[in-house]
């Protein structure tokens, strides 16, 4: 079922060592005139014009220069899970005024990562051991209430890497902004509970 909803457009960001790929359930809902998954340097099928360090603002200006030079979209909602959710937030802190606002999913203020995993994701890839070594510097706990833009938070239940204090964490700092804790999910709520993530983004854009 494709949503009518005026309230485009809408540009998905993955997490990270993922691609685009992983908001199929959501493109399927919304409909390519509406939804736009983009893949971020050296996922998918986009070539990778990054260096070996990057933080998570370097992120966010790549994908605002695909928003707006390659795609020419406007005004668009970035939602985004994980490290896409932290691109989002440092988006809102960056280009609030181009944008409409914000849906994060599974994400946080701050997003340490296990030495364990930042050790196996250097020895297995580049570009996922960057996404995670980005992930660990972001640090915006004391910008929140800067964010000014309509947001929706979406948190799975059972959610062991961003637990539901993340999300809350986020609520009760973002003036105005709505939390979704979505039961029988963890981190891959996005996947895991699709329908009930669609759902609400229709609710939460039906009162936009």
């Amino acid at each position: 079922m494709v949503n009518a909803t005026p309230h485009c457009p809408l540009v998905f960001i993955h997490g990270s060592g993922e691609s685009s790929q992983v908001w199929q359930s959501q493109v399927e809902h919304f409909g390519t005139s509406c939804a736009f998954p983009i893949d971020l340097p050296g996922h998918g099928e986009r070539a990778d014009t990054l260096p070996p360090e990057v933080s998570v603002l370097d992120y966010a200006r790549v994908v605002h220069e695909i928003i707006f030079q390659e795609l020419h979209l406007k005004a668009p909602i970035i939602a985004g899970h994980s490290l896409g959710g932290a691109i989002a937030l440092t988006m809102a802190l960056e280009y609030a005024s181009e944008l409409s606002g914000l849906v994060l999913v599974g994400t946080g203020a701050r997003l340490r990562v296990l030495p364990s995993i930042l050790e196996e994701a250097q020895r297995a890839s580049v570009v996922t051991y960057r996404d995670w070594a980005a992930c660990n510097t972001f640090d915006i706990m004391n910008k929140l209430n800067e964010i000014r833009l309509p947001t929706l938070i979406i948190c799975g239940a059972d959610d062991r890497s961003t637990p539901v204090k993340y999300s809350q964490y986020m609520h009760d700092r973002i003036q105005g902004s709505t939390l979704c804790i979505i039961p029988n999910a963890g981190h891959n709520v996005l996947r895991e509970q699709a329908e009930r993530v669609n759902q609400a983004i229709d609710d939460w854009l039906s009162r936009q």
